[in-house]
């Protein structure tokens, strides 16, 4: 490639996953049962919600947002990784790189600040039953979502313009399976200094913030839960918040690893394996963790006949 801004017509080249043609498809047929497993498991979620009365309350609306983005995740990643891999088909446009990286850190983002929301919904069930349905009314409901969707798209915005104004050169070839903020830092052969300050501080405050919500939340829920008298309630309280703390330390952990740090740390064998685990393996394990761990949701999915992979988890 010629030094300077690439064109409209350059084109990146995908090299995070092996060229052996006996392992390919293998992992075309593994990534794709992920991938059809995953979206099944998310649309059950969001039938069950949708089509039940009884799950039509502020926990479940929040729990459909992130059904959705666990659909969308994958789905911005896993059809071109499953074309590289069936079809030997690694180049992806300019745009079509830009238009990749836009989405996956939108809804990245927009899932940190989700889980946040639903940590302090846990809290206000827990701490102030009696006020929940007030204070998470449907508008303030409706108010929160819009906040995490559009904060997200505006966090997305910011890296995605920041990205690719850089100039890459030398090398087109993107060490990962899809575009990202890392490889693109590491591939620039301009300074990416000012960039890097940005997703750090972007970053550690969005990640920061997030986390402190979800941890003071759950300090209260915690001592909240110990100053009950009934054992039965303990149990309750403990079984709602344990698939949405399951959820955060599978995400928050995995993302922060990514994102926030230097890209000069950036190992792509180690960080490929990082992003399987929040980008494919989180959103197929999140609807099975909310469908074991709770009974209202389990009930739903045994009445549609369709739905059977997700309803015999609770055998």
């Amino acid at each position: 490639m010629q030094r300077g801004n690439l064109s409209r017509g350059t084109e990146f080249v995908l090299v995070g996953l092996s060229d052996a043609p006996e392992v390919r498809f293998p992992l075309f047929v593994l990534f794709l049962i992920i991938y059809l497993a995953t979206v099944a498991g998310n649309i059950s979620i969001l039938v069950a919600i949708s089509t039940n009365t009884h799950l039509h309350n502020p926990m479940y609306f929040f729990l459909g947002n992130l059904s959705l983005l666990d659909i969308l995740c994958p789905t911005i990643t896993v059809p071109k990784m499953l074309e590289a891999l069936l079809l030997e088909n690694k180049v992806i446009s300019f745009h079509g790189c830009m238009i990749q990286l836009f989405f996956l850190i939108d809804v990245v983002g927009t899932e940190i600040f989700l889980l946040a929301v639903m940590a302090y919904d846990r809290y206000v069930a827990i701490c102030h039953p009696l006020q929940y349905m007030i204070i998470m009314s449907r508008k303030p409901c409706a108010h929160l979502a819009t906040g995490i969707w559009v904060a997200g798209l505006l966090n997305s915005l910011l890296h995605t313009s920041l990205i690719f104004t850089l100039s890459f050169c030398d090398s087109n070839e993107v060490d990962q399976y899809y575009c990202d903020i890392p490889p693109m830092l590491a591939l620039s052969c301009s300074s990416t200094y000012s960039r890097e300050l940005v997703v750090l501080t972007v970053a550690g405050a969005i990640g920061g913030s997030a986390f402190a919500v979800t941890l003071v939340s759950y300090i209260y829920i915690l001592w909240a839960i110990l100053c009950m008298k009934s054992s039965e309630s303990r149990h309750k309280a403990f079984s709602t918040c344990g698939s949405h703390l399951t959820a955060v330390c599978l995400f928050y952990g995995t993302t922060i690893f990514t994102y926030a740090r230097p890209s000069s740390t950036y190992l792509p064998n180690q960080d490929r394996i990082v992003s399987m685990l929040y980008g494919i393996l989180t959103p197929l394990l999140n609807p099975i963790i909310y469908s074991l761990r709770n009974k209202e949701i389990k009930c739903c999915l045994s009445q549609w006949p369709f739905l059977w992979l997700l309803a015999w988890c609770k055998r």
